[in-house]
């Protein structure tokens, strides 16, 4: 039965791909696309979003700004695993074709934002104050900086009620509309920016309020959007039932990769000492090369969506073969693609960091920073969506545990011993060795892994 109520996820019209047939690579690059968009989008929001807190706010300001949004980012990035953990249940019951469950998850995940968006957003702001402190927060931006922390939480419950909303369209096979509440939330988000900021003087205050009011407004869309398009789930507004197993299993999917991605924010803070230590003008270069490096990172974390929503779906459907052959073609492609790009931007690096600045010392690191980063992404390219064609399948504890080894064992050991023993402004050569180092944990998991292998060969019902 639910195949047939189904036909409208797969409908060429309808944004949804049907991760379950056709050609693999192929259906992978038509998901990911608006994936790619949405990030390019998200880019350009923040440059912009920049440039207004620039213009008409204070140094102490942009500063204060700058501070509050690392704490902010820290706490979501659980909720965005936890999205993520959705995502695979919803793509592997899309697969089955199970939509009594699909109901129940969107249920339970509506009673699971609530539960938690509510409290952690009084958290947030009960407690912006103590964790500025604890971050050595200037003094001179300390009292902007809790005003924008505490605005900020008060749209907690529509961020992580979108990013909820944006997993379970994707593992339904949807990647297109949350492009579009993105253009929305975007345009919300700069045109409140300019009216309270440039119009009314409104300052950090008026930068928050926009970012609260734009999180919310992409939460309310998702909302209505799923309960039009997908009238069958009965999408709910407000909690109502629960299916307790269902929340455990949601929680043990997705809050393993949320911790793992706040670990990874501590991490980078962790990182940026060492980048700090070499100079302003090597800090400087980084953040330039950063500019650059970013774009190729897009595909990367795009392909990587649709390597998870492919695992789930056909691990739903019980097309082992499709399955084995994903897990290879997907990682390949990926790679490949991501290397083309490296090299693409590696013929127009210094016209592209040019535009961000025009010193030569900062050029000359900029450079540099740009070559050893771009000629090994392909590397955390197939790594990535080796992990995430793993995460798909429900086996979240192995790649988890890899991503941190990653990290704390490897990288940041390796960018100490890099500033203590040899030149520091070599420091960036740490995350290409990291990079090897997680590709050949995932490629020994393919091989090895008795529970993969299981995965991948024994009947769906094994």
């Amino acid at each position: 039965m639910y195949h047939h109520q189904l036909t409208s996820y797969h409908h060429p019209h309808s944004g949804k791909v049907d991760m379950t047939a056709g050609p693999i690579v192929r259906g992978v690059l038509l998901f990911a696309l608006p994936i790619i968009l949405g990030d390019v989008l998200q880019q350009l929001y923040t440059t912009v979003d920049t440039l207004v807190i620039g213009r008409w706010c204070s140094t102490a300001a942009l500063a204060a700004v700058g501070t509050s949004s690392q704490p902010v980012e820290v706490v979501l990035c659980v909720f965005l695993g936890i999205g993520k953990g959705v995502s695979i249940l919803v793509s592997q019951c899309v697969g089955a074709g199970n939509d009594e469950r699909v109901g129940r998850l969107c249920h339970t995940s509506v009673f699971f934002v609530y539960l938690c968006g509510v409290p952690v957003g009084i958290l947030g702001i009960l407690c912006a104050p103590a964790i500025l402190r604890f971050m050595q927060a200037p003094a001179d931006t300390f009292a902007q900086a809790v005003l924008y922390t505490r605005l900020v939480f008060c749209g907690t419950l529509g961020n992580i009620g979108y990013n909820m909303n944006a997993g379970i369209l994707r593992g339904m096979g949807d990647s297109q509309a949350s492009l579009w509440f993105l253009v929305v939330s975007c345009i919300t988000n700069i045109t409140l920016d300019l009216v309270f900021t440039a119009w009314l003087g409104w300052g950090v205050g008026g930068v928050a309020l926009a970012t609260a009011a734009a999180m919310m407004l992409s939460w309310g869309i998702s909302i209505l959007y799923l309960r039009k398009r997908s009238p069958e789930l009965g999408f709910p507004v407000l909690p109502g039932r629960c299916d307790w197993r269902e929340l455990g299993r949601i929680v043990r999917l997705g809050l393993p990769i949320g911790l793992n991605s706040s670990l990874f924010s501590f991490g980078h803070l962790a990182m940026q000492t060492f980048i700090n230590a070499q100079g302003a003008v090597f800090m400087a270069a980084t953040s330039v090369g950063g500019r650059v490096t970013n774009l190729t990172n897009v595909a990367v974390n795009a392909l990587s969506g649709a390597a998870l929503t492919f695992a789930g779906q056909n691990f739903g459907a019980g097309d082992r073969e499709r399955l084995r052959r994903g897990a290879l073609r997907i990682p390949l492609a990926s790679g490949a693609i991501t290397l083309a790009c490296g090299l693409l931007m590696l013929q127009f690096q210094l016209p592209l960091l040019r535009l961000f600045n025009r010193d030569p010392a900062v050029l000359y690191y900029a450079q540099r920073y740009v070559q050893v980063l771009l000629l090994s992404q392909w590397v955390f390219a197939a790594f990535s969506a080796m992990t995430n064609c793993v995460n798909g399948v429900g086996r979240v504890r192995y790649t988890t545990a890899v991503n941190l080894l990653m990290l704390w064992a490897v990288r940041i050991p390796g960018a100490w011993l890099i500033s203590r023993w040899f030149d520091g402004t070599w420091v960036m050569a740490s995350i290409p060795v990291s990079f090897c180092f997680g590709l050949l944990c995932m490629v020994g998991y393919y091989l090895f892994s008795p529970s993969w292998r299981a995965t991948l060969f024994s009947p769906p019902n094994a």
